[in-house]
């Protein structure tokens, strides 16, 4: 993105202010760092003037929160959505393995896009420098995604015993995130060896070997 140094007089409807500078701070944030782009910055990439910065979002600090939050919320939005849509068109009684598929296409699939790179990115940087208010992940995304799949996995295998549910969305979900960290880190690669690695081969070795394990635990074969 090019970065004009004139900090011009406001251009266009707020919207349009607002939507630039989450665009030009995501990307700033993602390449940079929280504490390596300036408001000045900021103002410049999204070609506006700086006391924007603080007139639409009071300040750096809360427009980072904002970028966090509009990802955050689709990312919820699109996994629940997936559940619902397996657990309406089976009419609440899904295969194990259409409920697995859905959730983990869904879970990748707004990750592995241009724009799912650079929250990959802020993710990195937010685990080694903190930014967000404590507990806005848990709360936002993670309660709330949890909560519709331990119900719709109940209802796909209502052997499993309920304490178990849980840990069992947690190993889903850990398969996911390094699916994605893998494509991350081999993206740049055209080494043949890795196009085993591709998501969509992964994500039906995941359902593959989920289906197995959730029907191992549910059989009491594993405790």
């Amino acid at each position: 993105m090019a970065i004009s140094r004139k900090n011009s007089a406001v251009k266009g409807p707020a919207g349009g202010v607002k939507e630039r500078l989450l665009d030009a701070a995501e990307e700033l944030f993602a390449e940079r760092g929280f504490d390596g782009t300036s408001i000045r910055d900021l103002a410049a990439a999204a070609e506006c003037n700086i006391a924007s910065v603080n007139y639409y979002f009071g300040g750096k600090e809360k427009l980072y929160v904002e970028i966090w939050r509009r990802h955050l919320l689709l990312l919820r939005d699109t996994r629940i959505a997936s559940i619902n849509e397996v657990m309406t068109n089976s009419g609440g009684k899904p295969h194990l393995e259409d409920l697995l598929r859905s959730f983990a296409r869904a879970f990748i699939g707004p990750l592995v896009d241009e724009s799912g790179s650079r929250l990959i990115k802020l993710m990195a940087r937010e685990m080694i420098d903190p930014r967000l208010p404590a507990g806005m992940f848990g709360r936002d995304v993670i309660k709330p995604t949890l909560s519709a799949m331990q119900q719709a996995l109940s209802k796909a295998c209502p052997d499993l015993p309920e304490s178990k549910v849980p840990l069992v969305v947690f190993s889903l979900v850990g398969q996911l995130v390094h699916t994605i960290r893998v494509k991350s880190m081999l993206q740049s690669t055209d080494d043949q060896a890795f196009a085993i690695f591709e998501p969509a081969r992964v994500i039906d070795h995941i359902v593959a070997f989920s289906a197995a394990g959730i029907r191992a635990f549910a059989g009491g074969e594993i405790e």
